[in-house]
């Protein structure tokens, strides 16, 4: 049969090729674009080795429009887009600002200059909870109202909504999906692809499993005096299986022409999870003793943010399946795989 194209950016990054695999087994043709500047051309096996074929790649920033056009050149009939590329670091944002607002707008502007040049209207756009800021109440809806960012990692995300709201108010013909997700964890079930960080990981989760494995000498958990149950930070912690799942509904919703011109949809678990709760179900999961100090707090963290997913289940028919547990259970499974 005919596969149905899909540009990937930031196809060989940890969501993307997860969201890879899943638009594949899905019946969709994925092609990857990636400059691997956060990522690791492994990830290419590892997909072959799950998929059973290679998938087409083009080594290019997303943020370069002649090397974009190339790739839409040579891959005729892409039909949409999901858009991952963008760094994503909130410390590093913090200090080196500069690096995410030319990396995630300009990829982004160039993105949405060359679409409409090869007839794409359709896009899925990887946002991120941090628009939210610190929020007034939880969970966050969709209607939760944005406050400032508290990082310009943050920032970038909120500036791409605008961009995009803005961009489809002057061409009735784009349709976008903003993808607004939380904290994605976990690995394939094959552990042929995870979490992969180059240097010192800046997620919770890949820190837990390199101090198991030895490669930390101890986990640093980033202040304990927040205004939660015991003082460490919450967030939402969502399989990467389940959020690679639902980009594949949002293409196929984008693609059936059942979408509003932009609709914005919460992606996680619905609960929230402390720093200290991920490290105790981790070791429970595991049977691994993990050794653990309280550090100072960082810039730009915020306190507590989870999800209201009714809007996902309610239109996408989309819902979480993987407990934290099992997600736990298969990053350390990966971890011993590396």
């Amino acid at each position: 049969m005919t596969r149905t194209k899909i540009l990937v950016t930031g196809g060989a990054g940890y969501i993307g090729s997860h969201a890879v695999v899943e638009l594949y087994e899905a019946g969709y043709q994925p092609v990857i674009v990636d400059d691997f500047s956060n990522s690791q051309e492994s990830v290419l096996a590892g997909l072959k080795a799950i998929l059973g074929v290679a998938v087409p790649c083009y080594r290019i920033d997303c943020a370069d429009a002649v090397a974009l056009r190339g790739v839409f050149a040579q891959e005729p009939g892409i039909a949409g887009v999901i858009h991952f590329a963008a760094f994503k670091a909130v410390g590093e944002s913090v200090s080196e600002p500069l690096k995410y607002y030319r990396n995630n707008v300009g990829s982004l502007l160039t993105l949405l200059t060359v679409m409409p040049e090869f007839g794409v209207k359709s896009l899925v756009f990887s946002s991120s909870c941090t628009v939210y800021g610190v929020p007034d109440q939880l969970p966050v809806t969709e209607q939760t109202p944005t406050k400032k960012a508290t990082s310009p990692y943050g920032n970038t995300k909120q500036m791409c909504e605008d961009i995009l709201n803005d961009t489809a108010a002057a061409d009735a013909s784009l349709r976008t999906i903003l993808l607004r997700y939380f904290n994605p964890i976990g690995a394939h079930a094959s552990a042929r692809i995870g979490e992969l960080p180059l240097g010192v990981p800046n997620n919770l989760v890949p820190f837990i499993t390199q101090t198991a494995a030895g490669i930390r000498e101890k986990l640093t958990i980033y202040g304990d005096t927040y205004a939660t149950p015991d003082g460490t930070n919450i967030r939402d912690y969502i399989h990467v299986v389940d959020l690679a799942q639902a980009h594949v509904v949002a293409v196929q919703r984008l693609l059936e022409g059942s979408s509003a011109a932009v609709e914005t949809f919460n992606v996680g678990t619905g609960r929230g999870n402390s720093v200290l709760e991920v490290v105790q179900t981790f070791e429970r999961a595991t049977g691994q003793k993990l050794n653990y100090i309280i550090g100072a707090a960082r810039p730009g963290d915020v306190p507590a943010i989870y999800a209201d997913v009714t809007k996902a289940t309610r239109e996408l028919g989309f819902q979480t399946t993987t407990s934290l547990e099992d997600s736990l259970a298969s990053s350390w499974k990966w971890q011993q795989s590396l």
